[in-house]
């Protein structure tokens, strides 16, 4: 992979956290102006970061074991307290939807990215018929 790929995972990573917030505000019609949108999204971004920190994701940020997983669970674990202390509720079904809609995101473009290069690498090492 080349030289770029841990800030364009970084960038997917932030991608799915925005898209996550945007699609709930949307959702509960709380209004996406971008102060409401930070508002929101701001204990995500930072538990992104120290995901991305204590993991050294940049190392391998395209691994869904143990790289994804990781920077996924610090990401939900450590908004959680973040939104409590902002003064932002975490009922248990939210935290659920949290947790899921992020997995499937998250770990999901590091799955395809896998796929791909994969079969890329197999294409080159195996001559066609």
């Amino acid at each position: 992979m080349r030289s770029y790929t841990p800030l364009a995972a970084l960038l997917a990573d932030l991608l799915c956290v925005l898209v996550f917030v945007v699609v709930g505000k949307a959702d509960h019609a709380t209004g996406l102006a971008p102060a409401a949108v930070a508002g929101t999204a701001w204990p995500f971004l930072v538990a992104l970061a120290l995901g991305w920190v204590v993991t050294l994701a940049w190392r391998s940020p395209c691994r869904i074991w143990p790289t994804g997983v990781l920077v996924w669970a610090v990401t939900v674990a450590g908004a959680m307290p973040l939104r409590l202390l902002g003064g932002e509720g975490a009922p248990f079904s939210f935290v659920l939807v949290t947790s899921l809609f992020l997995a499937v995101t998250m770990l999901g473009w590091r799955a395809v990215v896998l796929l791909v290069t994969g079969r890329r690498r197999r294409g080159r090492s195996h001559p066609g018929p």
